[in-house]
């Protein structure tokens, strides 16, 4: 049962209780980080295999002759070969669902301080502007109810719909969009990608990246979308083109942004959005998902993934 865990760094910390994973695999290794280089030393051996984003090729699966199970704790499976998994007849679970309230407070963590200028207000507070004010309160920036808002969503799947759910409850009106080439069916309040651009006053982005979807918010989209409008990206940085929306945020084209992930992460590279001064864009480190609630859930996940494969059953099975 010799177990290891690759990229421990990614989910770890000393917050995390181990204790389930450790139960089903007593004898666990963890490593900060792997490189690629070093994965085939590391995982030696092993009959389970824990990771977040180290890749594993079909190479790596079949240099292993002990090899029975590969543990995402994440829910995207594209950094793990799965046909050479299945040709080697090696299970390979990832998670779903773990990260959901995680993701979705952080929708409107970033909605309700954009619309509220929470920072803009306290910088004038610290600035001194308060106290130099000759009314009790101050009106220098925008303040906006998310109640008159519409929100659009793009992606509805686990995470759409519970921001869906969220948005109605601050008694926000919620636009679907449908999907490329989806025939429209009455009464499933979906609306096209262009009517929900034009029509929504907040927009979250919630599907995946594959080549239909790759740049699915540039130049075109964005000038489609209202001035007062806000964009939220909390899915992946492909989905939208940076470039684009850096343009659109310093001519007034749209009034806001949020984005949580970016085309490169870590963006060693650089990106257009990491230069862009505005107040208007909110630039966070991919960390929407990662409450410390939602990664113990991740490492529970995948505990409950190894008992599942122990006991004969197909928990999560994606290889």
């Amino acid at each position: 049962m010799k177990a290891v865990f690759l990229d421990f760094a990614t989910v770890g910390s000393d917050e995390l209780d181990l204790s389930a994973l450790r139960g089903v695999t007593p004898d666990l290794s963890l490593f900060d980080n792997t490189a690629h280089a070093d994965v085939n030393s590391r995982i030696s051996g092993c009959e389970f295999v824990f990771l977040n984003k180290v890749r594993m090729t079909r190479e790596l699966i079949e240099s292993s002759d002990t090899l029975r199970f590969i543990g995402l704790t994440a829910t995207g499976t594209d950094n793990v070969d799965l046909d050479a998994a299945r040709d080697n007849d090696i299970a390979v679970c990832n998670i779903r669902g773990y990260c959901t309230n995680s993701v979705v407070e952080h929708v409107f963590a970033v909605l309700l301080q954009l619309t509220h200028s929470i920072a803009a207000f306290n910088g004038s507070v610290r600035a001194g502007d308060w106290q130099k004010a000759t009314d009790f309160c101050m009106l220098g920036h925008p303040l906006r109810e998310l109640s008159a808002m519409t929100l659009g969503i793009v992606g509805y799947g686990e995470l759409g719909r519970n921001v869906a759910r969220i948005a109605r409850a601050f008694g926000m009106k919620v636009l679907i969009a449908r999907r490329t080439g989806q025939k429209p069916v009455a009464g499933d309040g979906r609306v096209t990608l262009n009517e929900l651009l034009r029509e929504s006053d907040a927009i979250s982005l919630h599907c995946p990246l594959t080549d239909n979807t790759r740049d699915l918010v540039g130049e075109a989209e964005l000038a489609l979308m209202k001035s007062n409008a806000i964009l939220v990206n909390t899915a992946r940085g492909g989905l939208v083109d940076s470039a684009a929306l850096v343009s659109a945020l310093a001519d007034g084209t749209i009034a806001a942004a949020a984005v949580d992930v970016l085309k490169q992460e870590p963006p060693v590279d650089g990106d257009p959005l990491l230069d862009y001064q505005g107040e208007n864009l909110i630039v966070t480190p991919h960390i929407a998902w990662a409450s410390v609630e939602a990664r113990q859930n991740a490492i529970d996940e995948v505990a409950e993934n190894v008992r599942s494969f122990l006991q004969g059953e197909k928990r999560n099975r994606v290889a």
